[in-house]
C-alpha cells in the first residue's frame, strides 16, 4: 500500500470524526432562537428562554427520530436549559451565552494540558475509534503529530473564549447570537482542515499513516506506556 493510500481513509475518517457539522448546526440553532424570541418579546429573558427550550425540545425529538443516539440529544438539551436558567436567574441576557464561554475556556485548557502531559487529545480520540487503542503513542512521529495537531483546536477554542468573552463583558446580545452560529460549524470545519494539514505535514514522508502506526515495542499490551 502507498503512503498516499494509506493517508486517503485516514483523512477521511479525521473529518467524520471531528468535522460534526449536523451536531454543530444543531447547537447553533437553539441559541439564535433565543436571540429572536429575546428581541420580539421585547427583550424578555423569559421569553427567549422559552423560545430556546421549546426549540431544543423540537430539535432533539427530530434527532431521536432520525436515529441519534438518546445520551446526545439529553445532553444538548441539558446545555440549553441550564443556560436559560443562568440568564433568567442573573436577569442579564447575555448571560445565556455563558456556559458556552466556560466550556470553550474548560476544552481549551483540557487540550493544552493533553498536549504538555503527552496524551494529545485528538490522538486519544482518534485512536479509540480507529481500534488502535494507545498504540499511536509508541509511534514517536504519531505523538509528535497528533500534539502539533491538537494545538490547533486549542487556538480554536481560545478563538471562541476571546470572542464570546469579549461580546458577553460588553452586553452585546445580538452579536453573540451572531457568534455562536459563525463559530459553530464553520470554525469546526475550517479547525478540521487545518489540523488534518498539521497533522499529515507533520509526519515523515515515508510514514504509513494513521492506521498503520509504527510500533518500535510490537508485541506489547496496546495499553503500555507511550515514550
Amino acid at each position: 500500500m502507498t503512503d498516499e493510500t494509506a493517508k486517503g481513509p485516514a483523512r477521511e475518517s479525521l473529518t467524520q470524526i471531528l468535522g460534526g457539522r449536523r451536531g454543530a448546526i444543531d447547537a447553533s440553532i437553539p441559541p439564535a432562537a433565543f436571540v429572536v424570541g429575546w428581541l420580539a418579546s421585547g427583550q424578555s429573558i423569559a421569553w427567549g428562554a422559552g423560545v430556546a427550550i421549546g426549540v431544543a425540545v423540537l430539535l432533539g425529538a427530530y434527532r431521536l427520530i432520525r436515529g441519534d443516539k438518546a445520551r446526545a440529544v439529553v445532553v444538548s438539551l441539558a446545555a440549553v436549559v441550564i443556560a436559560a436558567l443562568i440568564a433568567m436567574h442573573t436577569g442579564r441576557a447575555e448571560d445565556f451565552f455563558l456556559l458556552q464561554l466556560f466550556s470553550n475556556a474548560a476544552s481549551a485548557l483540557l487540550f493544552a494540558a493533553s498536549i504538555a502531559v503527552r496524551w494529545p487529545l485528538l490522538g486519544v480520540i482518534v485512536g479509540l475509534l480507529l481500534g488502535q487503542k494507545t498504540r499511536w503513542r509508541r509511534d514517536p512521529a504519531l505523538l509528535r503529530a497528533y500534539s502539533w495537531a491538537s494545538g490547533v483546536w486549542v487556538l480554536q477554542y481560545l478563538l471562541r473564549v476571546v470572542v464570546y468573552g469579549l461580546l458577553w463583558w460588553t452586553g452585546q446580545v445580538v452579536a453573540l447570537g451572531v457568534a455562536r452560529t459563525v463559530l459553530s460549524w464553520p470554525l469546526v470545519a475550517a479547525t478540521v482542515a487545518v489540523s488534518g494539514w498539521v497533522l499529515y505535514r507533520s509526519l515523515p514522508a515515508e510514514h504509513p499513516g494513521l492506521r498503520l502506526a509504527k510500533d518500535p515495542g510490537a508485541g506489547g499490551s496496546d495499553d503500555g506506556p507511550g515514550s
